[in-house]
């Protein structure tokens, strides 16, 4: 039997799902939990399909303003092997300016998590707009905001398809020769902003052993390089007591999964 919620001062009545026992509950939890774990595997079986796209050569000279000057796409990399580029709208016309950023853009922004463990894993997330730097510099200190974010001063975003919509671009480089290797938008930018998120876009992934990768690509043990986000510097190798405490916890999960799947 369903109920009719009466919100006070709130949304019309709705119906919501049944009341039932904690046994109940937890049955039903079980078996949602099936389809979460299936949804996973998708997705992870996703990210490795997407680590064997093919690589576009980017051969055209881009670039940018930065807040020090002149910027190249291979400088957007800051030494790293691996760049994700956000194209968000904040310029003349959009809703917002100039004190603000268009809505969907900014709530994307707001969800950037610290950039410490995507550069740990070799990866840089830059932002672009057609807005000034001056412009740019105000929006990221009111906002609060600290990603990397450079001025687009020629086709880049017709180019690479953001011109009209937002999404994200994602390069790598060897040396001086840039590639594209993926780029995502409309509803598949709405869960971006974790650290996963991203390194499932990333060319080189998560870079974690399990991980279905082709040959050769670089993989270390999970857990075992997260860190502190003001620690990576200090620690160029893992931490060996965090070592210990990753192993009993891979250690106590793997036994919890075997009585589930008993």
């Amino acid at each position: 039997m369903t109920h009719a919620v009466e919100p006070t001062g709130g949304p019309a009545p709705f119906e919501k799902p049944p009341i039932v026992s904690p046994e109940a509950w937890e049955a039903a939890r079980q078996a949602m939990l099936v389809k979460e774990k299936a949804l996973t595997r998708a997705r992870d079986a996703l990210a490795a399909d997407r680590r064997r796209m093919p690589w576009m050569a980017v051969d055209a000279a881009y670039e940018f303003e930065g807040p020090h000057g002149k910027a190249s796409l291979v400088d957007l990399f800051e030494g790293r092997s691996q760049l994700i580029v956000y194209r968000a709208f904040y310029e003349p016309g959009v809703f917002g300016w100039p004190d603000n950023a268009c809505r969907g853009c900014s709530m994307v922004a707001d969800q950037v998590a610290h950039l410490a463990h995507l550069n740990a894993r070799d990866v840089t997330l830059a932002y672009v707009s057609r807005a000034p730097q001056a412009d740019i510099a105000r929006l990221k200190a009111n906002k609060g905001w600290t990603m990397p974010w450079y001025t687009i001063t020629d086709r880049f975003d017709a180019d690479f398809g953001v011109d009209q919509w937002h999404g994200h671009n994602v390069f790598i480089r060897e040396g001086e020769q840039v590639f594209r290797t993926y780029l995502i938008n409309s509803r598949g930018d709405e869960a971006i902003g974790t650290t996963w998120s991203y390194l499932d876009l990333a060319p080189l992934g998560r870079q974690e052993a399990w991980e279905d990768s082709p040959a050769g690509y670089p993989q270390t043990p999970p857990y075992k390089w997260w860190n502190w986000h003001d620690n990576y510097a200090a620690e160029a190798a893992p931490n060996a007591r965090w070592v210990e405490v990753s192993e009993a916890g891979e250690a106590a999960l793997r036994t919890v999964n075997q009585s589930a799947e008993a």
